[in-house]
């Protein structure tokens, strides 16, 4: 099956395409990446500015093509907080759907926290043990642990470096400390309250960061550049990440993107993504951490690889790929059944773990998109709350 996930978050839509075939990782075929601007576009009362929506329209209309393009199967197309938390999310919602036929859908905080650790998970293997997972987006931060496929803990709270900078951080330079102090205080506490879940967990043997904000910050403290590929041990020091809190906060936002990692989309607010994840390490006592490449997206592929392999008929995993080849001995009287969603049906963990019952998201099959600039074909597969 050759699926495309289409993430759109504050900063940019994100199209991921790859092929599941049980037994086997996801194999990657292509990506297409578009830029939102959600996070700067979005005011203190939470409403989308116009703008940003027709950006989000053209991106989605631009990643539709690119799917297409590349025959995938079906397409899972979702929002992160950004449009999540919307004030005006429903009309940023309908007007996507008009326009490109798309209907993004959006999980919880605790469903990305979820998917995320499953793809930490899938990337260091079991000798990983006992984990404990970040992630820092735009609007939220995930949290997630535990030793086995599925986290024991996964959660969500409010801290994401976009919202933090827009409700806590004045738009002059240099950020004086004063603000960055109370910036800091506000994050400790509501870590604090957060992570009580935690406490009975045992010692992680493990300490994970995911996504863009923790790939910067271990970049601008010395991890090796992204040409150096996925596999390149990149981690992140908290006393390194402390000493550049106050440099941060004395550049602008053009002086920040002349720094090693950061962007210029995301300098506006890389003070703020900078104080969350040194604060959080320090309330959860983490000296280092080790920066992972997969996240949310890989998370959705394997959930559905997931799914794929409990859709098999009884025997021996069918190794085959989408060209028919032959991946690992499968037996060949093997079959997968359609790799096509039933509607509600149940995506994560078997249905008879704990996870699965508690699990909040699922996916169902919707008509093709019939948008203005829909062609009309694209299967979809949303998620739904």
């Amino acid at each position: 099956m050759r699926l495309g996930v289409l993430d759109v978050g504050s900063q940019s839509a994100h199209l991921c395409i790859a092929d599941l075939a049980p037994g086997c990782p996801p194999e990657p075929v292509t990506s297409f990446k578009r830029a939102v601007r959600l996070a700067v576009a979005t005011d203190r009362h939470g409403v989308i500015e116009p703008e940003a929506v027709k950006r989000v329209v053209a991106a989605v209309t631009e990643a539709v093509a690119v799917a297409e393009a590349h025959g995938i199967d079906a397409m899972v197309p979702f929002a992160t907080s950004a449009i999540r938390d919307a004030a005006n999310r429903p009309a940023v919602l309908a007007e996507v759907e008009d326009a490109t036929g798309v209907r993004l859908t959006f999980m919880t905080g605790e469903e990305e926290a979820r998917l995320t650790y499953l793809a930490a998970r899938g990337w260091y293997g079991w000798s990983a043990g006992e984990m404990l997972l970040l992630d820092i987006g735009g609007g939220s931060m995930e949290i997630a642990c535990g030793s086995r496929a599925e986290p024991a803990v996964a959660l969500s709270v409010p801290l994401g470096a976009g919202r933090l900078t827009r409700h806590h951080l004045p738009d002059t330079t240099p950020v004086r400390k004063r603000d960055v102090k109370a910036l800091r205080q506000f994050v400790r506490s509501v870590i604090s309250e957060t992570v009580e879940e935690l406490r009975d967990r045992p010692e992680p043997l493990t300490r994970v960061g995911t996504s863009r904000t923790f790939a910067q910050l271990a970049r601008l403290t010395g991890a090796p550049k992204a040409k150096a590929g996925p596999y390149a041990e990149r981690v992140l020091d908290r006393r390194r990440l402390r000493a550049w809190v106050p440099r941060l906060a004395a550049r602008s936002d053009a002086e920040r993107a002349r720094l090693r990692g950061i962007s210029a989309a995301r300098a506006h607010q890389a003070l703020a993504g900078a104080v969350v994840a040194e604060t959080a390490m320090e309330v959860l006592g983490i000296e280092r951490l080790r920066v992972c490449p997969w996240a949310l997206r890989e998370g959705v592929l394997l959930d559905r690889l997931r799914a794929l392999e409990a859709d098999l008929a009884p025997g021996r995993v069918d190794r085959r790929g989408r060209d028919g080849e032959e991946r690992g001995g499968a037996d060949p009287g093997a079959t997968m059944t359609s790799a096509n969603v039933s509607a509600g049906a149940s995506v994560g963990a078997p249905a008879n773990s704990s996870a699965a019952a508690s699990a909040s998201a699922s996916v169902r099959a919707l008509p093709a998109g019939r948008g203005r600039h829909g062609p009309g074909r694209l299967h979809t597969v949303p998620w739904t709350s």
